[in-house]
């Protein structure tokens, strides 16, 4: 008789935690454990590209050299693992968006005023305001960084 219950129990557990894999919805909340692939290329749902919005702030023009400037990405790399890491990640999104490819998505011009005013950019940009919304309201602090600093983490993000 022992037997049987400890086949019927151990039946029962095999059933239950079975390998099913599919999406549960309750409430409006869904759970899906699959793990998704290539997470750093999707570019943010309902998040715009646009090469021609320079965004709000003080920087109006760059001028990028066809060439990387390998010393000032050096520059860009090191303030990108002191600053930045805590809410970016090259690959996969985080806190913040993954910072690979952002410069196909992104105006220079743009990511360094979101870099240096990310105040002003969510109260005027419309990309800003779209990303502030794709990231649960997570709020991009200002780093208090210079132009020049700005100007190497772009030319960093160039290499990614």
């Amino acid at each position: 008789m022992k037997k049987i219950l400890v086949i019927l129990a151990v039946s029962a557990f095999v059933v239950s935690c079975g390998g099913k894999k599919e999406e549960k919805k309750e409430d409006g909340f869904e759970m899906n454990r699959t793990k998704k692939a290539d997470n750093a290329a999707k570019v943010e749902e309902g998040v715009p590209v646009d090469m021609e919005n320079k965004g709000v702030g003080p920087i109006t023009s760059v001028k990028l050299d066809a060439e990387v400037n390998t010393e000032l990405a050096a520059k860009g790399e090191a303030i990108f693992g002191t600053t930045c890491i805590a809410c970016h990640t090259v690959e996969t999104r985080l806190i913040g968006p993954a910072i690979k490819g952002v410069m196909e998505r992104r105006s220079p011009e743009w990511v360094m005023n979101m870099i240096l005013n990310p105040e002003g950019m969510l109260k005027e940009d419309v990309i800003a305001k779209a990303l502030f919304k794709e990231y649960n309201n997570a709020l991009m602090t200002n780093q208090g960084l210079t132009e020049e600093q700005a100007r190497s983490l772009v030319e960093y993000f160039r290499t990614l």
